[in-house]
């Protein structure tokens, strides 16, 4: 009869020791850090549950379980934990598999048999539970070299090594949906991420893995010892998503890649300690920009002989100079610098080429005006992330990362020994600097507006990460900035805005009919001119956490700590809940939400949400 074995260790949670009833029972192994399950009658692991913190937080396994095989096992208890022989294999031989647990690791070690060779172990993780990436050097397949770090986002992390040389874990990913022409997303075979543990071979005929629980966070003080900040240690790695096809960072690891938001995903590198020996999150910032230098297509770049988006977004460049930016300062790397400086030199001057009459702003194609879109007078999407919106001709979120892109680019320029260039790109930012509030100010509403379009009109709908951002980067006085900040809170409790568990709207007011770029209620579309019936819904003043780290860090910067305080520790509790992941009962996803906690994101889990915790570091 098989055995339910259940290992008795320190800060064990189950403690007492159960023989199964029937044959089947899969065998449990659980401590403060971990729990894991294993299949009975063949070496897989059923379910897995991973607490960085120690805490205990295992409810949730995001594995499918073992898939039936067609060869049979006997499992036996070791003095560690578990091993794996074929049926009618002698009870001497190596085991196929083997398992060891202590409190924070799992030790696996497979042998090979020309007789049977053993089967690898496959890690099915269910998205619509868990979305679990795989983060290390990528091989061209999308596998990743070992060692790497399996992520499950607001559960913890599994630093995976092994004892061979060249190994590399097999990393697929699979999205639950497809677009269809209305913008409506259909549902379509189960989604999925699979990593694949390779078992023995002849060439490798004993191959040992350790999987260790660690966290990994920037260091701040005294954070151990406050329970406030559990969101920022458990969940600061969440920002960094593989996709294994595209082999870049990604929304997710089954999503797109979105080439306006590398900069997101830099800035948290920037800071991010080594994730694992020869491995670093700037690694994957500098694969990732390595990728677009050689041509790699992107959301966000304009799709060749494709009219419906003739044209790069007007953050795609600023986004692209920035995690360069963010590299080469974080990294030291002037070696790659130097290879690939004419290469990022091209992204700097395509930005400024955005620039048509020299006057300082990067200019969108698009008109921007009222009414284009409805009226699909411009078939693009829109300049910037806000896809929904109707940004176009001078956009002020935009502008505002061309800035922070100019003075980085005019960083690497004098890093690459190049000073004439780092003097044009000086001269550069402090044009648009000098033209930029007097074009974006809004003095009827005394915030800045989120776009100018070609008619002259300011299209200001309170925009939080706008007004943020240009705060953060430098573009305002700070007296004007205290002034703006003043209007932007109040005008936040005037609507009546304090759910800051659920993020920050982007827009505080509805967005109006004419201005919005989508026709399809479900994305915040409105039937009303005024907007007010899609208002909450998506990115029309929907709640996230994206780009809520620009109000936290302009707070912080102008030492309004305790208004900074109020936004981010509910969003911190949030984040230790989970609060940005996963499905709601209306089939929609918590990466937006209503003011009343009811979600209508559709990523499942979108990294942009996370960068908002780079703003504890200011504190």
């Amino acid at each position: 009869m098989v055995k339910n074995w259940i290992f008795v260790v320190p800060a064990l949670v189950v403690a007492s020791l159960a023989a199964a009833k029937e044959p089947g029972t899969p065998l449990l192994y659980q401590s403060s850090f971990i729990r894991v399950e294993l299949a009975a009658e063949q070496p897989a692991i059923a379910a897995l549950a991973v607490d960085s913190l120690g805490k205990g937080k295992l409810d949730v396994s995001p594995l499918r379980g073992a898939a039936d095989a067609t060869k049979r096992y006997t499992a036996q208890r070791s003095a560690k934990g578990c091993e794996y022989r074929a049926v009618g294999a002698p009870a001497k031989s190596p085991a196929a598999w083997s398992f060891e647990f202590s409190e924070r690791q799992i030790r696996l070690r497979s042998n090979y048999s020309s007789q049977d060779p053993p089967p690898a172990l496959v890690l099915d993780f269910d998205t619509f539970l868990n979305h679990a990436t795989l983060l290390g050097h990528m091989n061209g397949d999308g596998s990743v070299r070992l060692p790497a770090l399996l992520h499950l986002p607001d559960h913890g992390t599994f630093r995976i090594s092994t004892s061979a040389s060249g190994l590399s874990l097999g990393y697929d990913a699979q999205r639950f949906f497809t677009w269809d022409n209305n913008l409506n997303y259909k549902e379509g075979p189960d989604a999925y991420v699979k990593v694949t543990i390779p078992a023995a071979t002849e060439a490798h005929p004993q191959i040992d893995y350790t999987m260790e629980v660690v966290a990994i966070y920037p260091h701040v003080p005294g954070i151990e010892r406050d329970a406030r900040l559990d969101g920022f240690r458990r969940n600061w790695l969440n920002v960094f998503q593989l996709s294994p096809r595209r082999r870049v960072l990604a929304n997710n690891a089954t999503s797109d890649a979105c080439v306006f938001a590398v900069y997101t995903y830099s800035s948290m590198a920037l800071v991010t300690p080594p994730l694992a020996p020869g491995l670093t999150a700037l690694d994957l910032v500098r694969e990732t920009l390595e990728h677009y230098l050689t041509g790699m297509d992107a959301y966000g770049f304009a799709v060749r002989n494709d009219p419906e988006n003739p044209s790069d977004t007007l953050d795609t460049y600023p986004s692209l100079v920035i995690a360069a930016s963010d590299y080469v300062r974080g990294s030291g790397d002037d070696a790659w610098l130097k290879k690939n400086y004419a290469g990022v030199k091209g992204w700097a001057n395509k930005m400024l080429a955005m620039d048509p009459t020299g006057e300082g702003l990067l200019v969108d194609p698009s008109s921007g005006n009222a009414g284009i879109w409805s009226h699909r007078q411009y078939p693009k999407h829109t300049s910037n992330w806000w896809d929904n919106i109707g940004f176009g001709h001078k956009d002020a979120y935009a502008n505002a990362l061309a800035y922070h892109a100019l003075q980085g680019m005019a960083e690497m320029a004098r890093r690459a020994g190049e000073p004439g260039d780092a003097q044009d790109y000086d001269a550069s930012a402090a044009k648009l600097r000098s033209v930029y509030y007097d074009t974006f100010y809004n003095p009827s509403t005394e915030v800045l507006a989120g776009w100018r379009s070609a008619d002259g009109k300011l299209h200001d709908y309170y925009f939080t990460f706008v007004n943020g951002a240009a705060i953060t980067y430098g573009l305002i006085p700070r007296d004007m900035a205290n002034s703006i900040m003043d209007c932007m809170l109040a005008k936040m409790k005037e609507v009546g805005f304090s759910h800051f568990e659920y993020g920050l709207p982007g827009n505080l007011i509805p967005i109006r009919q004419e201005d919005y770029m989508v026709h399809n209620k479900r994305w915040g579309a409105p039937e009303k001119e005024d907007g007010s019936d899609g208002h909450q819904i998506y990115e029309n003043g929907g709640a996230t956490a994206c780009m809520a780290y620009f109000t936290l860090q302009a707070l912080y910067q102008l030492g309004r700590g305790k208004e900074a305080d109020e936004i981010l520790f509910p969003m911190l509790r949030a984040y230790e809940q989970g609060g940005f992941q996963g499905h709601g009962p209306n089939g929609m996803t918590f990466d937006w939400k209503a003011w009343d906690g009811t979600p209508h994101g559709y990523e499942g889990l979108l990294v942009d949400s996370y960068q908002p915790l780079l703003a504890v570091l200011s504190r």
